[in-house]
C-alpha cells in the first residue's frame, strides 16, 4: 500500500471494524446493501443514486469517485488533510470540501468544489483558553464539539443531498457529521491531526501530558487517571447521545466511541512520535503527518539571514500564548541567532522586535523550517510535526488543549525540550534552546519514521481500499 503503515494484526479488508462495547457495523453493511430495495433516508423517493453517487460509480482502477470532505472551522485540522486530498484529486477523483469560509477562495485555487461551513459553526470559537484547570478546559472543549455537533450534522446532510457523494472523509472533530456519516451507508473515513484521546492499556490517560508508565505502580496510575479522565468526557454523554439520537445514529457507551466510528480512521502521525500500543483499533491507519503550506513565496529578506535561525510561533486558535513570542525575543536578543516570530491568533503589533528579530502574523513555515536550528512553539500538532518533519528540534511550551500532550511525546522523543508555561522566563527559554539545539539526532530518527509510513499517498491507497472494499459486495449481486 505504497508504504503505509498497517498492523498486521489489523488490515482493511475483512469485514468493519468493531467499536467499544461490543457493538458492530453489520447495520452499516445491511443499509448499505438494503439501499437496492427499499428507501434511503436521504431520499425519501427510494432513489439510489441519493445514498451512492448519481453519477460516480467507484470502482477502483476504472471509474473515479466523487468524495465530500467536511471539515471543523480550524486551519489546523484542514491543512493536515489537504495532501490527502490533493492526492485523490492527482489520481482523478473530484472532491468537494466544506471548510472554514476564509479557505473557500485558496481551495477554489487548488481545484476542488468548496463552500462554507454553516456560520453557526463557524462562529462557535474555542473558549477553553480561559478555564482555570486542565480539567475546567477539558469541559470547556467538550462543550465546543457538542454546540458545533448541532449544526455539523444536518450541515453535513444537507451537503450530501446536494452534492451526492460516493465517499466521505470526515473531520474527528465534527462529531454531529460523524453521526450522520455512519447512517448513510456510504464508505467513509474520518482523519485525526491530533493525538487520539482513547483510552488504552499500553498509555497514560490522554490529556495530563504523563511519560508512558513503568512498572505495575505506573500501571495503577494509569488506570486510575484514566477513570478519572474518562468519567470527565462523559459528561457530555448525554448531550451527545442527544444529538446522535436525532440524526438516527446509535447511541454510545462512552464518548471516547466517538472516535472510532468511521470504518477508516486515518491517523496523521506515526510511531515512535505517537506511543506504541498492543491495541490499536482495527479501523486506525497511521500514514504520518500532514504537511502543507499555503503556496507562498519565501520573503526576499530571509536571504539575507547569516545566522542560525530560531522560528517561534503562536495558536493559529486563539489562547492568549503571545507570552511564547515575548519570552524568545528577550531571551535571544543577545544571542548569534535571528529570531523569526509568526504570530498568527495573536496581533502582531503586540510585541516589540529586537535588532536580531523579525515579527509577522504570517509566514509560510516551510522555507523557514529549512533554515531553523530550532522551533519554539506552544506545542499544536501541525507545528511540532512539521519541525520534526524537517529534522528541527524544538521547544514546547505548551498552553492547553492536546499541547501537554505533544510536549511530552516530543520529550519522551529526544526531539526537544518541555517548558513549563508557570517557569517561561527569557533566561529559561534561552537555556532551553541551547540544550535542544542538541538534540538533532532524535528529530531525525522521527523524520524518517513519517517518512516510512507513507504520506498522503498511503492515505489515497487507504481510502481507495476501503470504498472498493464497499463496492465489493455490489458488484457480487449484480
Amino acid at each position: 500500500m505504497g508504504g503505509s503503515h498497517f498492523r498486521t494484526t489489523a488490515p482493511i479488508q475483512q469485514g468493519y471494524p468493531r467499536p467499544p462495547g461490543g457493538s458492530t457495523y453489520s447495520n452499516l453493511r445491511r443499509i448499505y446493501l438494503e439501499n437496492f430495495t427499499t428507501r434511503s433516508r436521504l431520499d425519501p423517493q427510494g432513489n439510489r443514486s441519493s445514498t451512492f453517487g448519481a453519477h460516480h460509480s467507484f470502482v477502483r482502477g476504472n471509474t473515479m469517485g466523487r468524495y465530500l470532505a467536511y471539515t471543523s472551522p480550524a486551519k489546523g485540522h484542514l491543512y493536515p488533510v489537504l495532501p490527502t486530498l490533493l492526492e485523490l484529486q492527482r489520481r482523478g477523483h473530484q472532491l468537494v470540501v466544506y471548510t472554514l469560509a476564509s479557505e473557500v477562495e485558496r481551495l477554489h485555487d487548488l481545484g476542488f468544489e468548496a463552500f462554507p461551513l454553516d456560520s453557526a459553526v463557524e462562529e462557535r470559537t474555542l473558549d477553553d483558553w480561559q478555564a482555570n484547570s486542565p480539567l475546567n478546559a477539558l469541559q470547556a472543549a467538550m462543550q465546543t464539539w457538542i454546540d458545533r455537533a448541532r449544526h455539523d450534522g444536518p450541515a453535513l446532510l444537507g451537503a450530501i443531498q446536494k452534492h451526492q457523494p460516493d465517499g466521505l472523509l470526515v473531520d474527528i472533530n465534527t462529531w454531529g457529521a460523524i453521526s450522520v456519516a455512519e447512517t448513510t451507508g456510504l464508505p467513509w473515513a474520518t482523519w485525526c491531526p491530533y493525538f487520539l484521546p482513547v483510552p488504552s492499556r499500553d498509555t497514560p490517560p490522554f490529556g495530563l501530558g504523563l511519560s508512558p508508565a513503568r512498572g505495575s505502580l505506573g500501571r495503577v496510575r494509569d488506570h486510575l487517571l484514566s477513570s478519572i479522565i474518562m468519567r470527565e468526557y462523559n459528561r457530555a454523554l448525554p448531550a451527545l447521545n442527544a444529538i446522535r439520537s436525532s440524526l438516527g445514529a446509535p447511541v454510545l457507551k462512552a464518548v471516547s466511541e466517538i472516535y472510532l466510528r468511521a470504518p477508516l480512521l486515518l491517523y496523521l502521525t506515526a510511531e515512535p512520535f505517537e506511543y506504541p500500543r498492543s491495541d490499536w483499533h482495527s479501523s486506525v491507519q497511521m500514514v504520518g503527518p500532514g504537511i502543507w503550506d499555503p503556496p507562498i513565496p519565501a520573503p526576499e529578506w530571509l536571504n539575507n539571514i547569516d545566522k542560525p535561525l530560531v522560528l517561534v510561533t503562536c495558536s493559529t486558535e486563539f489562547q492568549n500564548d503571545g507570552k511564547i513570542i515575548e519570552a524568545t525575543l528577550q531571551g535571544l536578543a543577545n544571542e548569534e541567532l535571528f529570531v523569526v516570530a509568526t504570530t498568527a491568533g495573536v496581533d502582531p503589533t503586540s510585541f516589540k522586535a529586537p535588532p536580531n528579530a523579525r515579527v509577522e502574523r504570517f509566514l509560510p513555515h516551510a522555507s523557514l523550517l529549512a533554515r531553523a536550528a530550532c522551533v519554539v512553539c506552544h506545542g499544536g500538532m501541525g507545528i511540532t510535526q512539521k519541525a520534526l518533519a524537517a529534522g528541527v528540534p524544538l521547544v514546547v511550551v505548551p498552553f492547553g488543549r492536546d499541547q501537554m500532550e505533544v510536549a511530552r511525546h516530543v520529550q519522551v522523543a529526544g526531539a526537544g525540550v518541555s517548558l513549563h508555561k508557570g517557569k517561561l522566563r527569557p533566561n529559561r527559554l534561552r537555556q532551553a534552546v541551547r540544550e535542544a539545539m542538541q538534540m538533532k539526532a532524535g528529530t531525525q530518527r522521527l523524520a524518517e519514521a513519517f517518512r516510512k509510513a507513507g504520506g498522503a499517498a498511503a492515505a489515497a491507497d487507504a481510502v481507495e481500499a476501503l470504498h472498493s472494499q464497499f463496492l465489493r459486495p455490489l458488484i457480487n449481486y449484480q
